[in-house]
């Protein structure tokens, strides 16, 4: 059984603000996208989704005269670096196994390759997975953070992939005794 659940991570303080500044329907588009990737690959759902929910909870607002300034954006920011730390110490505090919520630190500080240097970076399955979920749902110039979704619908659909995730982990788990 999970001791942190998709839900008490949505639903807590600091990932509403900073979820929702760089798109909830964004986070949770990618969640289901790293479900559907970690299946594939045999990664672990719990985890996967739980990194792609909160992969961009570090995004600093980059405005300039008043709108969003997607190429200072894309020069400037290192998102992935203070959403790692961010979602280490929201995750920790939830309850979340000190593991778990390393693993998770660390596919979301390597989920992007915009403020790393030029070169091959290797990356763990679980890092390639956020990856991947953030890429399918990008849309050109940062739309994607724009996408709007209800709070309700939101709160439905994490609710949703929190009992497939269950599911799918009570499945593993059954496979193992097998």
């Amino acid at each position: 059984m999970r001791r942190v659940t998709l839900t008490d991570i949505f639903l807590h303080p600091i990932t509403q603000k900073y979820v929702k500044r760089s798109g909830v329907a964004h986070a949770i588009a990618t969640a289901y996208h790293a479900y559907r990737l970690a299946l594939q690959y045999g990664v672990n759902v719990d985890l996967a989704t739980k990194a792609a929910l909160l992969h961009d909870i570090g995004h600093y607002e980059w405005y300039s005269n008043g709108t969003w300034d997607y190429e200072t954006y894309k020069q400037n920011d290192i998102h992935a670096i203070k959403g790692a730390e961010r979602a280490h110490k929201l995750l920790i505090r939830l309850g979340e196994h000190p593991q778990h919520a390393k693993e998770i630190a660390l596919a979301i500080l390597l989920h992007t390759d915009s403020y790393l240097p030029e070169g091959e970076l290797k990356r763990k399955p679980l890092q390639t997975i956020v990856k991947l979920a953030d890429e399918a749902d990008e849309e050109p110039g940062g739309k994607h953070h724009y996408r709007q979704i209800d709070d309700e619908l939101a709160l439905k659909k994490i609710q949703q992939l929190d009992r497939m995730v269950e599911q799918q982990l009570q499945r593993d788990a059954l496979d193992q005794i097998s």
